[in-house]
């Protein structure tokens, strides 16, 4: 039991002491995160990378192929 006490004393001190760390969602540390994180989400995908995805893609479909054409026989 006294245990137990002592446990939930330390969580408490321990969940006071995060938010009084300066790193709330609302701080600017937060707020430039979520900034990045937006201009990051709203860049395009490069042609380069589009294109091996597409070959890629291609190269799968074609390996299927083969495998379904080869347990057919």
């Amino acid at each position: 039991m006294m245990k137990d006490t002592l446990v939930t004393q330390q969580r408490m001190r321990m969940q006071a002491g995060r938010a009084d760390d300066g790193l709330g969602p609302n701080t600017d540390i937060g707020a430039r995160l979520r900034a990045l994180y937006g201009a990051v989400q709203d860049e395009g995908v490069p042609d380069p990378l589009l294109d091996l995805l597409e070959r890629l893609d291609a190269v799968e479909h074609a390996e299927k192929n083969k495998s379904h054409s080869r347990d057919a026989e």
